[in-house]
């Protein structure tokens, strides 16, 4: 029972991950290019490594969550453990982007509070 429990929970991980990432990357090249004054190259660099991140963040985490669960004996047990697991993934996403739209926040006002030096 549990072999089908990973799978089930495995496949819905992969999903949202798979989704929630590419939402991100495509959405937040804006943000990096507002960060980087328009540099095109360095934006994609930086955002293609950030996506790189988060799938391995989230499939490792995933994965590793794995291990923690009990032995599922009925179908009640395997709905609940896979939707306790699949709780605690879009907890975690959540978050990780709310951490780094603070980061960004913090990152554009120390970029805009800087005025170069005028001679």
């Amino acid at each position: 029972m549990n072999t089908i429990a990973y799978a089930i929970y495995l496949a819905i991980t992969y999903l949202i991950t798979v989704k929630v990432g590419w939402r991100f990357y495509r959405n937040g090249r804006v943000f990096i290019l507002g960060l980087l004054e328009q540099n095109h190259t360095l934006a994609d660099a930086i955002n293609n490594i950030l996506l790189v991140g988060y799938y391995l963040v989230n499939l490792g985490y995933a994965t590793v969550m794995i291990s923690t669960w009990d032995t599922i004996h009925n179908w009640t047990e395997m709905l609940v453990s896979i939707t306790a697991m699949t709780g605690q993934i879009l907890l975690s996403l959540g978050i990780l982007h709310c951490f780094n739209m603070l980061v960004i926040y913090i990152i554009s006002k120390r970029n805009h509070s800087i005025q170069p030096l005028k001679l």
